[in-house]
């Protein structure tokens, strides 16, 4: 299967979550796409809330999969997903970019809860 991991994804995948198991299965099983916006969101919480050192080595990870780029295609198909969806800027670019490639989206972002294309795993309840 061919997956786009959103950044909570792999936030949990890094930082040992409670689905951090569940992304880890998705991350070394799948044919994974990275958005940029992902790489993007992942170094800075991880460099913000642990250290740069650490938010390099994910960046070095993450960078082992297929890297894509923000494209003005798969921008103009992220803003229409924000109008349609009222979704904010990074969660639309991370749908445009699974939707554009054929791929499903991996999250536990309750924004994306039942949508088409997308496999929601829900957080345990605390």
């Amino acid at each position: 299967m061919r997956a786009v991991i959103d950044s909570c994804g792999w936030l949990e995948y890094f930082l040992a979550g409670p689905l951090g198991p569940e992304f880890r299965s998705r991350i070394q099983a799948d044919d994974v796409l990275v958005p940029t916006v992902v790489l993007f969101e992942v170094y800075k919480v991880i460099k913000r809330d642990v250290s740069e050192r650490r938010a390099e080595e994910a960046v070095v990870q993450m960078r082992t999969r297929t890297c894509v780029p923000l494209t003005d295609e798969v921008a103009l198909l992220a803003a229409d997903l924000c109008l349609e969806q009222r979704l904010a800027m990074g969660d639309g670019m991370v749908l445009a970019t699974a939707q554009m490639h054929d791929a499903t989206l991996v999250t536990s972002d309750f924004h994306f809860a039942g949508m088409p294309g997308v496999e929601y795993l829900e957080p345990a309840k605390a």
